[in-house]
């Protein structure tokens, strides 16, 4: 991997860190095997109690890489599916330290964590209407939910960029701190988590999820096809060509 993800166990939190900062964090298909396996990992560890998700205090994540988007083979899941099922049936506390871009991806896993910390110079944004895309990882049912349907439909179908106040009026973050803060808040946070008795914890974000499941995998089977199907029409492709050709 190059050491394009970085990670570390302490104290019962599992720090997993984006840290292919010259891309500024995209996500690609090694990068998303990688974090596929650590959130497994970390899922069947007892001594992991909470996981923490980051990038530094200037980049979280600006998505998928899109050339390598475009090479995945016609008839092929992306890794990034397999990534997005790992983040839906993760079991344990998640803490996410969000700088700079957090774009498709980047945010709509945001909806599937539990602890939020962003910096004054967060950028969000889910842009997929403009990439000739839909939503992806349950966000066409936990957006919806989270902000109501004509929010929801501004933000993935219009897909502005939002800032980090934006993004804490509408509960997608705890908190906005500094950035010279960030990751020493979310880092206290993930273990606050940890220190408290694991089974309490577990089973309270279970209750608060359970009713959702069904939900939300019926989400996961309506997204994955749609997208899959998108990314071959002849718009998606000429969009993604044109960003790659700039």
């Amino acid at each position: 991997m190059d050491n394009l993800i970085l990670s570390n166990i302490s104290n019962g939190v599992l720090t997993i860190t984006l840290n292919n900062l010259e891309k500024k964090n995209s996500l690609t298909t090694a990068i998303y095997n990688s974090l596929t396996q650590l959130f497994s990992e970390a899922n069947s560890n007892d001594d992991i109690r909470c996981l923490l998700l980051q990038g530094n205090n200037e980049c979280f994540s600006a998505g998928n890489d899109l050339a390598d988007f475009l090479a995945c083979p016609d008839g092929e899941e992306p890794a990034a599916y397999n990534f997005v099922r790992a983040l839906a049936d993760f079991t344990k506390p998640i803490v996410v330290a969000v700088a700079g871009p957090a774009i498709g991806i980047g945010s709509t896993l945001l909806l599937h964590s539990d602890i939020v910390i962003a910096t004054d110079n967060a950028k969000f944004g889910m842009p997929f209407s403009k990439l000739g895309l839909c939503p992806e990882a349950g966000s066409s049912l936990l957006l919806t939910q989270l902000v109501g349907h004509a929010k929801a439909f501004e933000l993935m179908v219009l897909g502005d960029i939002f800032d980090a106040d934006t993004a804490l009026s509408l509960n997608l973050i705890n908190k906005k701190v500094a950035k010279d803060e960030l990751l020493p808040t979310a880092l206290a946070y993930a273990e606050r988590i940890a220190s408290l008795p694991a089974d309490a914890v577990m089973s309270s974000r279970l209750l608060m999820k359970q009713a959702n499941a069904n939900l939300l995998e019926d989400a996961l089977q309506h997204e994955f096809p749609t997208f899959a199907r998108l990314m071959q029409t002849d718009d998606c492709r000429a969009i993604l060509n044109k960003f790659l050709t700039k």
